[in-house]
């Protein structure tokens, strides 16, 4: 009965899903972490490692505390609620972030540099919070062989529309006084992520009628330490995922280091985002595809590849043209750590058990998240921008290693465990 909801409802909740991701996209482009953002606060502070603090910022707000809600999660027979209520703190916070750029008018650096680092707090943890209910219920209302494609299709919808978003802010960045044009462009973002808001609201879910085996939060947590021991497949995978973070270092230090270095336009900046942006609506389609049809560790191998292409280039780059290239592999890689690993993710364990898998699986590279571009921006103070990327390179390699060797597909250990007991 619950499948034949799925089924029935399958359509419907892939192109609202759809239209949802792309005005979340829209407002990602008015409000990049890896470009406008740190443009902005580079107004305000030289500091290499605060600004490379931005995108690591709301990835650690988005991981750490997942473990925190999983177990109630785990008890749930309905998602939906429970997403729409916890993704306001994500789509929120963009609206302040207009607010803090107009009191560049008021403020000292110091004190706008507190309230934007508040903001991209508050907007990270939200989205930490609405994050294994939302997993959650889109692992229930999508077949598994499906997950790839409708991830692929939320991604490149949000990367298109963030496309549109980029080219604006670009022009804006341009033609309007600061503080006004950074100010427009996160209003911009906010009311993009409203109309996110609403369309998420239309999703269909069907409420389940099977009972959780977990009851309590001592068999939640006692259910964690079963999988961290007896699944060394989970474990290796963990462990990958904490390597890339050191890949995925480097994404907010090209734009500074190609605007220092080579003298990049503000007006660049934006086309370089949609270029970024580009490159990932093609890369979510295609490493979605993969994934569906030859397994996603493929996909985040080759992601991995990727980003250490894309951090090697940068080191070499003789001139500014040469970060064309450098954003398409970052656009590449960022696309497979982030949104392919997170896929697979989904494909570790039961129904019942998914929301522990989502929430290990985040909250314990939360450190690294959060190490990794500390000790890149420490190296691009103390040494340079070329020695970040170079370490940026490394880790691509072994993580991708790391995966080949010793992670197996999840999708065909579960498959094969069911040819064994049939």
């Amino acid at each position: 009965m619950l499948n034949s909801e799925i089924q029935k409802d399958l359509r419907y909740n892939f192109a609202v899903n759809v239209v949802e991701s792309g005005f979340f996209g829209l407002g990602s482009g008015f409000a990049s972490y890896i470009t406008i953002i740190p443009l902005f606060v580079s107004g305000f502070t030289d500091s290499a490692l605060l600004i490379g603090l931005i995108p690591a910022i709301p990835r650690l707000g988005y991981q750490l505390p997942q473990l925190l809600t999983a177990d109630k999660v785990a008890r749930l027979q309905y998602y939906k609620s429970t997403v729409m209520l916890l993704t306001i703190h994500q789509k929120l916070p963009f609206l302040g972030l207009a607010l803090v750029a107009l009191l560049d008018l008021k403020l000292n650096n110091q004190t706008i540099l507190e309230l934007t680092f508040a903001v991209l707090i508050w907007q990270g943890l939200g989205s930490g919070f609405s994050s294994i209910p939302w997993q959650s219920m889109v692992a229930k209302i999508v077949p598994s062989g499906k997950l790839g494609i409708f991830h692929g299709s939320l991604t490149a919808s949000a990367n298109l529309m963030s496309v549109c978003g980029a080219v604006i802010a670009g022009l804006l960045l341009k033609q309007i006084a600061q503080p006004f044009n950074f100010a427009l462009c996160f209003l911009c973002a906010s009311l993009a992520m409203a109309l996110s808001w609403f369309f998420m609201s239309r999703t269909r879910e069907p409420i389940s009628n099977s009972s959780s085996p977990i009851e309590s939060k001592r068999e939640f947590w006692d259910s964690l330490s079963a999988i961290l021991r007896w699944d060394r497949n989970f474990r290796y995978f963990t462990i990958a995922r904490l390597i890339s973070q050191l890949a995925l270092m480097p994404l907010p230090f090209y734009t500074l280091y190609a605007v220092h270095r080579y003298g990049m336009g503000q007006e660049s900046v934006g086309f370089i985002t949609a270029l970024l942006m580009l490159t990932q609506t093609i890369s979510g389609l295609v490493l979605g595809w993969i994934g569906d049809r030859w397994g996603n560790k493929l996909a985040l191998e080759a992601g991995c590849i990727a980003c250490a292409i894309s951090s090697a280039l940068a080191g070499l780059a003789p001139n500014v043209n040469w970060f064309y290239l450098v954003f398409i592999g970052a656009g590449i890689g960022a696309i497979a750590l982030q949104n392919v690993a997170a896929v697979m993710t989904l494909e570790f364990g039961n129904q019942h058990q998914r929301p522990a898998y989502i929430g290990l699986g985040n909250t314990l590279i939360a450190p690294a998240t959060i190490i990794a571009p500390i000790l890149g921006g420490w190296i691009a103070d103390n040494i340079n921008y070329q020695t970040t990327f170079w370490v940026a390179a490394i880790g691509g390699l072994l993580t991708a290693l790391l995966l080949h060797l010793e992670v197996r597909d999840p999708r065909y250990m579960e498959q094969n465990l069911s040819n064994v007991d049939s």
